[in-house]
């Protein structure tokens, strides 16, 4: 069980670092938005999942669940009032420039 909790918890990881990447080499707040939105919820899935195999049954186990749930629940709703305050301030997408 160890070992399937140490690939979960990397792949999270993995996720996690890809969602970092966007944020950094996106141009604009709606494709960063995107980005970590989507890589963000898959990335910290599968950590709290590797790591409530890794600690087995235990009181713990159900503070993960909790956070997880949690994160699930406030995620979508984070990020869609993040897109939609870029859009009331005026924000536009961003265009690639014909050269």
């Amino acid at each position: 069980m160890e070992i399937l909790a140490m690939i979960l918890i990397v792949a999270g990881l993995f996720f996690l670092i890809v969602a970092a990447i966007g944020v950094i080499r996106l141009p604009d707040v709606f494709t960063r938005s995107h980005a970590v939105s989507l890589t963000d919820s898959l990335g910290a899935f599968l950590l709290l999942i590797g790591i409530a195999i890794y600690e087995g049954l235990s009181m713990n186990v159900l503070k993960i669940l909790a956070v997880l749930s949690l994160l699930y629940l406030q995620n979508p709703v984070i990020s869609h009032a993040t897109l939609r305050a870029a859009v009331r301030a005026g924000l536009k997408p961003w265009k690639e420039k014909a050269p």
